[in-house]
């Protein structure tokens, strides 16, 4: 049966559509049993092989009013949908996660969708992420030496296609190939200033198009919060004149990440991410270039506006510290700090470090899914700082 419960956030209001709840020993709940403890009312429960079968779908959305620093106030529709297509012990947990987002102020579009499948006994791994962009936004120059003082204020529309499947090699390595598409069409710089003009030679659109070379090593069973286990991706990306691509060249992506739980006590998480990614073997579209929150899903670096560091490699590393506050689990919290790095332009030294930190608190939104929704405040240099609003954990 499926359900719809309103609630209201400071500065976010949301529903959840959800499949059931379910209650462990230590009565673990989510802002569903709150809503239902209010009212008085309860939802009978359905055994455990009910709750995990294989295609039941599990829900988190959240419309509403949300606010990041590279689009302000918008209005946002969030989903994301989690299931097992095979037992769920032996199998790794679907999800995929879309959100339509309109800048009220900034009159941005942006429409997402980005999806991890595993099939059966974990056999193949499908990865999927599509999206559109309509992007009024601030660029600020390559280079680790750039400035918020040198925003130069540009304007695009974004087609992205990525799809790859990964075939299970042995015990948590996989290994496969996609194709990625990278189309950026009517680029306008309202600036007129800065190194966006000097590289982007006038450019109104530009195409990347390749094949993908992946590998993979992912122990987590469930990507929307894991608890323990590692994620190591290796990605290399030829773009091609062949399939369409303005130039040839090449990219390099080494994403790592690491979970540790701290005692066997408690779901006390320390997690650890690093993100580099790299250009080389030819003259990579402005866009193109490795910067500052273009990751999957736009989370790294909360406390800088999107694209404020840009050029031709880009290194990352974070930590988080993510707790519970209450025992059944239905409110936590997060402590994190950061640090990014990219290459200067037109050299090729990393010579700048712009670290960040902050804080944050959870929301339980389903308890079998383990989906959370976050509410983060990260601090940064030259006074960059920023409220993130955001569903499952950042990494």
């Amino acid at each position: 049966m499926i359900h719809f419960i309103y609630m209201r956030i400071p500065g976010f209001c949301f529903f959840i559509l959800f499949g059931s709840t379910v209650v462990a020993q230590i009565q673990q709940k989510d802002i569903v049993d709150v809503v239902q403890e209010l009212f008085n009312k309860k939802i009978p429960l359905q055994p455990d092989s009910l709750k995990l079968k294989p295609g039941k779908v599990f829900y988190a959305i959240l419309p509403g009013v949300g606010y990041k620093l590279v689009t302000s106030v918008s209005a946002v529709a969030s989903v994301n949908a989690s299931f097992y297509l095979g037992k769920n012990t032996d199998t790794y947990l679907s999800s995929i996660t879309t959100y339509s987002e309109y800048s009220i102020f900034n009159h941005q579009v942006i429409i997402p969708v980005v999806s991890n499948i595993w099939s059966k006994e974990n056999k193949y791994n499908w990865l999927g992420d599509l999206r559109y962009y309509k992007y009024p936004t601030f660029t600020y120059g390559l280079g680790g030496h750039s400035s918020l003082s040198n925003a130069d204020a540009v304007s695009y529309s974004y087609i992205r296609i990525y799809q790859e499947v990964l075939k299970h090699i042995q015990s948590d390595f996989y290994a496969g190939m996609g194709y990625n598409l990278d189309y950026h069409f009517g680029i306008a710089d309202q600036g007129g200033i800065g190194d966006f003009q000097q590289y982007n030679n006038d450019a109104t659109k530009t195409v990347s198009s390749g094949l993908l070379i992946h590998l993979l090593f992912d122990a987590r069973k469930n990507i929307n919060n894991p608890m323990k286990g590692y994620y190591a991706s290796i990605s290399y990306r030829s773009n091609l004149t062949l399939l369409g691509s303005d130039q040839n060249w090449q990219s390099l992506l080494l994403d790592f990440r690491k979970y540790i739980q701290l005692s066997p006590h408690s779901n006390n998480i320390l997690a650890l991410w690093s993100y580099n990614w790299f250009s080389f073997g030819g003259k990579a579209p402005y866009f193109d270039l490795p910067s500052t929150g273009w990751d999957t899903y736009s989370n790294m670096a909360r406390e800088y506006i999107q694209g404020r560091l840009r050029g031709a490699n880009l290194l990352y590393l974070e930590s988080e510290y993510r707790f519970g506050i209450t025992r059944n689990g239905l409110l936590g919290g997060v402590v994190f700090a950061n640090a990014q790095s990219v290459s200067d332009y037109p050299g090729n030294k990393f010579e700048t470090i712009l670290p960040g930190v902050g804080t944050g608190i959870r929301i339980k939104v389903n308890t079998l899914s383990r989906a959370n929704f976050g509410i983060d405040y990260g601090f940064g240099m030259e006074g960059s700082h920023g409220l993130f609003f955001h569903l499952c954990e950042v990494f």
